[in-house]
Protein backbone atom coordinates (compact mmCIF):
# COMPACT_ATOMS: atom_id res chain seq x y z
CA UNK A 1 0.00 0.00 0.00
CA UNK A 2 1.34 3.70 -1.37
CA UNK A 3 2.70 5.55 2.29
CA UNK A 4 -0.47 7.84 3.01
CA UNK A 5 1.41 10.83 4.50
CA UNK A 6 3.28 12.68 1.78
CA UNK A 7 6.07 15.60 2.44
CA UNK A 8 4.11 18.37 0.93
CA UNK A 9 0.93 17.52 3.08
CA UNK A 10 2.79 18.40 6.09
CA UNK A 11 3.10 21.90 7.93
CA UNK A 12 6.33 22.03 10.36
CA UNK A 13 4.53 24.98 12.18
CA UNK A 14 0.75 25.48 12.38
CA UNK A 15 -0.26 29.07 12.63
CA UNK A 16 -3.85 28.13 13.92
CA UNK A 17 -4.57 28.56 17.98
CA UNK A 18 -8.10 26.91 17.51
CA UNK A 19 -9.29 23.41 16.37
CA UNK A 20 -11.30 25.07 13.44
CA UNK A 21 -9.17 27.28 12.36
CA UNK A 22 -6.12 24.54 12.45
CA UNK A 23 -8.97 22.28 10.27
CA UNK A 24 -9.18 25.03 7.73
CA UNK A 25 -5.39 25.82 7.46
CA UNK A 26 -4.66 21.83 7.27
CA UNK A 27 -7.62 21.95 4.49
CA UNK A 28 -6.18 25.11 2.89
CA UNK A 29 -2.74 23.62 2.70
CA UNK A 30 -3.87 20.42 0.80
CA UNK A 31 -5.56 22.96 -1.55
CA UNK A 32 -2.68 24.34 -2.10
CA UNK A 33 -0.49 21.86 -3.09
CA UNK A 34 -3.53 20.31 -5.33
CA UNK A 35 -4.39 17.19 -3.02
CA UNK A 36 -7.66 18.27 -2.68
CA UNK A 37 -10.07 20.80 -5.61
CA UNK A 38 -10.68 24.29 -4.20
CA UNK A 39 -13.93 23.86 -4.71
CA UNK A 40 -14.10 20.86 -2.42
CA UNK A 41 -12.21 22.21 0.51
CA UNK A 42 -15.21 24.03 1.99
CA UNK A 43 -17.43 21.55 2.13
CA UNK A 44 -14.66 18.92 3.25
CA UNK A 45 -13.51 21.54 6.02
CA UNK A 46 -17.05 21.84 7.02
CA UNK A 47 -17.81 18.37 7.64
CA UNK A 48 -14.48 17.76 9.85
CA UNK A 49 -15.91 20.65 11.81
CA UNK A 50 -19.27 19.27 11.61
CA UNK A 51 -17.31 16.03 13.16
CA UNK A 52 -15.54 17.91 15.64
CA UNK A 53 -18.38 19.38 17.07
CA UNK A 54 -20.51 16.28 17.75
CA UNK A 55 -17.27 15.41 19.85
CA UNK A 56 -13.66 16.47 20.27
CA UNK A 57 -10.96 14.63 18.77
CA UNK A 58 -8.25 15.99 20.81
CA UNK A 59 -7.29 12.85 22.59
CA UNK A 60 -5.04 13.48 24.87
CA UNK A 61 -1.57 14.09 25.12
CA UNK A 62 -1.16 16.88 22.82
CA UNK A 63 -2.73 14.93 19.83
CA UNK A 64 -5.99 15.56 17.93
CA UNK A 65 -6.84 13.43 15.05
CA UNK A 66 -9.69 15.68 13.05
CA UNK A 67 -11.50 13.38 10.48
CA UNK A 68 -14.41 12.93 7.89
CA UNK A 69 -15.59 10.80 4.97
CA UNK A 70 -17.10 12.32 2.01
CA UNK A 71 -18.07 11.88 -1.38
CA UNK A 72 -15.65 14.78 -2.83
CA UNK A 73 -12.38 12.62 -2.81
CA UNK A 74 -11.76 9.37 -4.84
CA UNK A 75 -9.40 7.90 -1.79
CA UNK A 76 -7.86 8.76 1.02
CA UNK A 77 -6.05 12.18 1.92
CA UNK A 78 -3.86 12.79 5.13
CA UNK A 79 -2.14 16.07 6.37
CA UNK A 80 -0.01 16.54 9.63
CA UNK A 81 0.34 20.00 11.38
CA UNK A 82 2.39 20.58 14.17
CA UNK A 83 2.19 23.48 16.98
CA UNK A 84 5.18 24.48 19.36
CA UNK A 85 2.53 27.00 20.95
CA UNK A 86 -0.33 24.94 21.23
CA UNK A 87 -3.73 24.49 20.27
CA UNK A 88 -6.95 24.75 22.01
CA UNK A 89 -9.09 21.15 20.58
CA UNK A 90 -11.07 20.50 23.59
CA UNK A 91 -8.73 17.86 24.56
CA UNK A 92 -10.21 15.17 26.55
CA UNK A 93 -7.06 15.23 29.29
CA UNK A 94 -7.69 19.26 29.15
CA UNK A 95 -3.97 19.50 27.57
CA UNK A 96 -3.54 22.30 24.27
CA UNK A 97 -2.69 19.82 21.29
CA UNK A 98 0.56 20.39 19.29
CA UNK A 99 0.15 17.34 17.21
CA UNK A 100 -2.72 16.99 14.29
CA UNK A 101 -3.18 14.33 12.38
CA UNK A 102 -6.40 15.50 10.02
CA UNK A 103 -7.78 12.32 8.17
CA UNK A 104 -10.21 12.99 4.90
CA UNK A 105 -11.87 9.41 3.51
CA UNK A 106 -13.43 9.32 0.59
CA UNK A 107 -17.15 7.75 1.88
CA UNK A 108 -16.67 4.57 -0.29
CA UNK A 109 -14.24 3.41 2.09
CA UNK A 110 -15.67 3.44 5.49
CA UNK A 111 -14.29 0.59 6.52
CA UNK A 112 -10.44 2.35 5.72
CA UNK A 113 -11.75 5.72 7.41
CA UNK A 114 -12.33 3.07 10.51
CA UNK A 115 -9.02 0.93 10.17
CA UNK A 116 -6.32 4.19 9.23
CA UNK A 117 -7.93 5.89 12.46
CA UNK A 118 -7.62 3.29 15.10
CA UNK A 119 -4.38 2.51 13.51
CA UNK A 120 -2.99 5.94 13.72
CA UNK A 121 -4.80 6.28 16.94
CA UNK A 122 -2.62 3.51 18.98
CA UNK A 123 0.85 4.66 16.90
CA UNK A 124 -0.06 8.27 18.22
CA UNK A 125 -0.42 7.14 21.67
CA UNK A 126 3.02 6.01 21.83
CA UNK A 127 5.60 8.68 23.93
CA UNK A 128 8.38 8.17 21.79
CA UNK A 129 7.01 8.49 18.39
CA UNK A 130 5.16 11.95 19.59
CA UNK A 131 8.18 12.84 20.91
CA UNK A 132 9.99 11.80 17.93
CA UNK A 133 7.27 14.17 15.66
CA UNK A 134 7.72 17.00 18.17
CA UNK A 135 11.64 16.59 17.11
CA UNK A 136 11.42 16.38 13.90
CA UNK A 137 13.54 18.87 11.49
CA UNK A 138 11.70 18.93 8.25
CA UNK A 139 8.96 17.29 6.48
CA UNK A 140 10.69 14.40 5.42
CA UNK A 141 11.71 13.33 8.54
CA UNK A 142 7.90 13.85 9.97
CA UNK A 143 6.33 12.09 6.64
CA UNK A 144 9.14 9.16 7.16
CA UNK A 145 8.04 8.46 11.18
CA UNK A 146 4.50 8.55 10.30
CA UNK A 147 4.72 6.20 7.08
CA UNK A 148 6.91 4.06 9.11
CA UNK A 149 3.59 1.56 9.74
CA UNK A 150 1.26 0.28 6.81
CA UNK A 151 -2.57 0.21 6.81
CA UNK A 152 -3.98 -2.60 4.98
CA UNK A 153 -7.12 -1.76 2.86
CA UNK A 154 -9.27 -4.83 4.55
CA UNK A 155 -7.05 -5.57 8.01
CA UNK A 156 -5.36 -3.54 10.30
CA UNK A 157 -1.65 -4.60 9.60
CA UNK A 158 0.74 -4.90 12.83
CA UNK A 159 1.72 -1.44 14.08
CA UNK A 160 5.77 -0.64 13.88
CA UNK A 161 8.11 0.53 16.65
CA UNK A 162 10.66 3.11 14.98
CA UNK A 163 14.31 2.33 16.69
CA UNK A 164 16.66 4.74 15.33
CA UNK A 165 16.74 4.99 11.62
CA UNK A 166 15.28 1.56 11.02
CA UNK A 167 11.42 0.58 11.39
CA UNK A 168 10.69 -2.64 13.04
CA UNK A 169 7.75 -4.89 13.41
CA UNK A 170 5.82 -4.86 16.85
Amino acid sequence: MKPIFKNEHIIRQLESTTAFHAIGELVDHLVSVRAILSEAAEPIALAVRQRENSMSTGVGFGLAIPHASTPLIPELVAAFGRSHIGIDFDSVDGQAVRLVVLLIVSAREKEKHFLTLSSLSRLLHGRDIRFALERALDGDSISNILNGYQLAADHPAPLQEIAGDKVTSV
